[in-house]
């Protein structure tokens, strides 16, 4: 009998889907779910508008998000500095689908994550993206041709088929088609989840409010 899945949306150069990821890992672990991780490559000017548009009420809110962020950042001791411009990431959501076709996903993504919120990678370099392909064991060369090749088709369509079905940011779950969007959400989704509990895995945390990934790691959403 096959697995219940979860559908995780997910962007590199989100600081929320990033202090997510932990928790998110811990719900294959908790219940008998199958993640499923796509790219959903957020369009920053489309979503927030131009820089030059934005107003100072604007500005504090991002001064906000970016501190409370690292907030979440901190209890896991994970380093978060702002990022120094606006990011597509594109090629690196394209090693996602890379790294899942040639078993090594997890410690791609962890990877990417770390690098770029400690401003050591960018996302935008095709060159940067296969030289983490390569250290994992995996072909640049390969990659490079997935990336301007099948991966933007298949990129595409996974982000159309996302908003279809209501996505809009990361990172955004999906079970059974419902949505939950964001780190902060995922005590609902554990509810709905609860059926699925693996077996001896207590019900909850010893505060006996909120799933134990819930309770160490929630995260402001996107």
């Amino acid at each position: 009998m096959s697995k219940a899945i979860v559908r995780v949306y997910t962007d590199y150069k989100s600081p929320y889907a990033y202090v997510a990821t932990a928790s998110t890992y811990q719900l294959a672990e908790t219940y008998d779910v199958e993640l499923e991780w796509l790219p959903y490559t957020l369009r920053i000017a489309e979503y927030l508008g131009s820089v030059e548009d934005r107003s100072p009420h604007y500005w504090r809110k991002v001064r906000y998000a970016y501190m409370d962020a690292r907030r979440h950042a901190n209890k896991q001791g994970l380093i978060l500095k702002g990022p120094e411009r606006i990011y597509n990431g594109y090629y690196s959501n394209a090693g996602m689908l890379y790294s899942q076709r040639n078993g090594f996903f997890r410690r791609y993504n962890d990877i990417v994550f770390e690098r770029f919120w400690r401003r050591e990678l960018d996302v935008d370099s095709r060159q940067q993206i296969a030289d983490v392909i390569s250290s994992l064991g995996g072909d640049p060369g390969e990659y490079v041709e997935f990336a301007e090749g099948p991966a933007r088709e298949e990129h595409d369509r996974i982000i159309d088929e996302a908003e279809s079905i209501g996505v809009f940011g990361v990172p955004m779950f999906v079970f059974e088609g419902e949505l939950f969007w964001g780190g902060d959400r995922l005590d609902l989704l554990c509810e709905r989840l609860e059926p699925l509990r693996s077996a001896g895995l207590p019900a909850l945390n010893p505060q006996g409010n909120e799933p134990p990934m819930v309770h160490h790691a929630r995260a402001l959403k996107k």
